[in-house]
């Protein structure tokens, strides 16, 4: 699976960028590469949160529904950035990355007033 991205505000850290790829890694479902398009040099490692954290529940506003244009929960897929290291995976569940699974339309939401952690484990994450 790969998917074009356009992100509403490019990515806390990556501005100017806007538009990325989204690649399924061969072997191992629900992680992805993200690279930017116009900088192949940036690549981040993102987890289907849906797969990896089933109970992960971060909570957009309405104004980061309506820049997604997201009606319906069904309509988003929630990733979040991986961080892989010597000490193991570490996920940024503070900062997840939206998608709006019918168009593409993509953002880094941080999440205000959310009791997530910002370097969670993956093991304990996924526990």
């Amino acid at each position: 699976m790969s998917a074009a991205l356009t992100f509403v505000t490019p990515p806390p850290g990556l501005d100017p960028l806007t538009d990325f790829t989204l690649t399924e890694i061969e072997g191992a479902t629900g992680l992805y590469s993200l690279r930017a398009v116009h900088n192949d040099g940036i690549r981040l490692f993102v987890l289907d949160a849906a797969v990896f954290l089933p109970d992960y529940g971060p909570m957009l506003s309405d104004e980061h529904c309506a820049a997604l244009g997201l009606t319906a929960p069904e309509d988003a897929m929630v990733l979040v950035v991986a961080n892989p290291g010597e000490a193991g995976t570490r996920l940024n569940l503070m900062a997840p990355i939206v998608v709006n699974v019918t168009s593409g339309s993509s953002a880094q939401v941080i999440l205000e007033d959310q009791d997530w952690s910002l370097q969670a484990e993956l093991a304990t994450a996924s526990a």
